[in-house]
């Protein structure tokens, strides 16, 4: 998305790109250098502990996060391994999996954790459950690749010996998904949950309105879902969550420690709504459904005070599915919008947010209003908006369309995605740092760092998988660590080590030619 109303693109089904599965065990199993994000610091060490059919995971003290996150470790490693691999809180003995919490450790930080592996077993450390969570991914990532089959395989299940010292750079880590052109449905989001927490990306930016469809159940406007969900683009079918099924989604993502982060776009955007509702219009009259992919031609009615008891309804209804601290308000080509109407807008609306409990969050248009410092601005285009926003005290996340929109083409005849913000190789969306990214906006303003897949060429699983991965590793490595010693030419070798990780687990993604690709 965002912009360029002459493009006419319609969705291309691709075929699996992936390369093949293999069933059998490597030869050699993965090393420390393999990681993706890169970790903080890692001391590797010869040899390797291998895991055994006696082997327990043992979730220390009381917490019962922790206890989970054993869980879920146990759920990965079952299938393949045949294991029991037991959740105890027993202390531990040789051959085990140790989880504990170290509180007092501040050295760990927020989503930190310490991964020891050494002859007689491995340790985890955090201060806080997602920092264990965090380190049981890098566990999963020192594991060979047919961990990831989800069907039984002879080991050995050998880890490389050596210790971890790990934690993030930005506090924001997330990816954006358009499901308002094209509907994705639960299965397939938390899917893709599941493969964001395994490359430590902490937040989903649901994008669940727009002009092509209303993707989330408003029980005082029913009619949003009635009308506007039963369309996307170029006529395809339409879907929507229904709150039960919102709710779920938010609850899967919360164990895996990511963050929902809901979107309804407004004021521009917003066809499908008034398609459903013609009070919702300045002339009482609703527009045809729309299956384009145009942009700027509908707005909100600014001046009618229904449009913000509607609004009022709406972000209420969300923001009470959502227990995350984000509602996002869109906000961006609200081209049908006078200007000074825009900020009028977003500042009562603001206000709305607000009283709700949440902090607001909205495309970098968003800061020709007046901001609260609680507020955040999503760069995507625009440096001097992005700079405006900070110089009112809001923090920012960057999500240039150059380096992090994965809907842009990997080159002009790639099959899928659009090309207004040109080609995105997989060096483009890894090769920049955000610190430098935008003139005027340093690092302590930054909250973090947003890969967005707009779907208007995307309805498949093949087709998003094929848009996002390998991109969206080089952006998730961007967001968690360190922009000192890093270098396309080292990360693209720890890249192509995880094509077998992702074949095995299933993504179709792209096998982009800039990559040595490791063979299963």
């Amino acid at each position: 998305m965002r912009g360029h109303a002459a493009l006419v693109v319609l969705a291309v089904p691709l075929v699996a790109a992936g390369l093949v599965v293999s069933r059998a065990a490597p030869a050699v199993s993965p090393s420390f250098a393999s990681v993706i994000p890169k970790p903080l610091a890692e001391a590797p060490e010869r040899g390797a502990f291998t895991l055994g059919p006696a082997a327990r995971i043992v979730a220390t003290g009381t917490s019962p996060e922790v206890a989970r996150v054993g869980r879920l470790l146990a759920g990965a490693l079952r299938p393949a391994t045949g294991f029991r691999l037991p959740v105890t809180r027993t202390p531990g003995r040789a051959g085990d999996i140790a989880l504990s919490l170290a509180p007092g450790d501040r050295s760990l930080g927020d989503e930190g954790y310490r991964l020891r592996v050494g002859q007689d077993g491995v340790t985890i450390m955090a201060r806080h459950p997602a920092g264990l969570f965090w380190g049981t991914q890098t566990l999963r990532q020192l594991l060979p690749v047919s961990i990831e089959t989800g069907s039984r395989v002879e080991g050995p299940w050998r880890i490389p010996l050596g210790t971890i010292h790990d934690g993030p750079r930005f506090a924001w880590r997330g990816m954006m998904l358009d499901v308002a052109r094209h509907f994705f449905g639960v299965d397939e989001v938390k899917r893709l949950i599941d493969l964001m927490a395994l490359y430590k990306l902490n937040r989903l930016h649901l994008h669940l309105t727009d002009d092509q469809g209303w993707r989330i159940a408003i029980r005082s406007w029913p009619r949003l879902t009635q009308v506007g969900g039963r369309t996307a683009v170029n006529g395809d079918p339409g879907g929507f969550y229904s709150q039960r099924q919102y709710r779920a989604l938010v609850a899967y993502a919360q164990t895996r420690f990511v963050e929902v982060v809901p979107e309804i776009d407004m004021p521009g955007h917003v066809n499908a709504a008034l398609a459903s509702y013609a009070r919702l219009t300045c002339n009482g009259k609703s527009p045809a459904p729309y299956t384009g992919i145009d942009v700027g031609f509908s707005s909100l009615c600014i001046d009618k005070e229904l449009t913000y008891r509607f609004l009022d309804d709406v972000i209420g209804e969300v923001a009470a599915l959502t227990p995350g601290r984000y509602v996002h308000i869109g906000g961006d080509e609200a081209h049908s919008t006078d200007p000074a109407d825009y900020r009028r807008f977003v500042e009562r609306v603001q206000q709305i947010v607000r009283a709700y409990g949440k902090r607001m969050l909205g495309w970098e248009e968003i800061a020709r209003a007046r901001l609260r410092r609680t507020s955040v601005a999503q760069h995507w285009q625009s440096p001097e908006l992005a700079r405006r926003a900070v110089e009112q005290g809001a923090k920012v996340v960057l999500s240039p369309a150059t380096k992090a929109y994965l809907d842009m083409k990997y080159t002009p005849s790639y099959p899928l995605g659009l090309v207004w913000a040109g080609t995105t190789s997989v060096r483009d969306a890894y090769e920049w740092d955000p610190a430098t990214q935008v003139d005027g906006v340093p690092e302590q303003s930054i909250l973090g760092v947003e890969a967005a897949l707009w779907s208007e060429t995307i309805d498949t699983r093949a087709g998003l998988d094929a848009l996002a991965f390998p991109r969206l590793l080089g952006l998730a490595e961007r967001a968690w660590s360190p922009a000192a010693g890093r270098s396309w030419r080292e990360y693209r070798t720890r890249l192509a080590a995880q094509g077998p990780r992702l074949a095995a687990l299933g993504v179709a993604f792209h096998p982009s030619p800039e990559v040595p690709w490791q063979e299963p």
